[in-house]
């Protein structure tokens, strides 16, 4: 069966306009699939860069290149910066909060190391307990072996 229909119409029918019928994508020219294969190898040893140090880091090796040219090569390699995103420090509903025991008490914490704390642990055959308030830190050991002699 013949096509009757003419190119226009075609373009027409499925919605496109009639030059992106005839265009012919070219290739990318040597310099950049140069700068492409550099750029890689720069992402993955420090995948943190950006378009700005991937930038800085192309013109440190001798090319001529703009942040523009940069973000347009690392979009068709779809790279992008491993960087924190926004709203990282959002917590996910379904972990269970706990509630801060300190406020409503009759503590005025001011400054930094002002709330009591405590650590307990085993070290070799003798129970440690170290202990802090405002700042300092006191440690008692060997506690467990007094009443072990007995």
């Amino acid at each position: 069966m013949e096509n009757n229909l003419s190119i226009t119409r075609q373009c027409e029918l499925m919605g496109i306009p009639r030059s992106s019928y005839y265009y012919k994508p070219r290739a990318e020219s040597e310099l950049n699939l140069e700068l492409m294969r550099m750029i890689d190898e720069q992402y993955t040893k420090t995948p943190f860069y950006g378009i700005p140090r991937m930038t800085a880091f192309l013109r440190s090796k001798g090319y001529r290149v703009n942040h523009k040219k940069v973000e347009r090569l690392m979009g068709i390699m779809g790279i992008q910066a491993i960087y924190p995103k926004k709203k990282c420090s959002i917590s996910d509903i379904s972990h269970r909060t706990y509630p801060y025991l300190i406020k409503g008490s009759y503590y005025i914490i001011c400054r930094p190391s002002m709330v009591l704390r405590y650590n307990i642990y085993q070290d070799k055959k003798r129970f440690c307990i170290s202990y802090g308030y405002y700042g300092l830190v006191f440690q008692i050991c060997n506690f467990m072996e007094a009443f072990h002699e007995h």
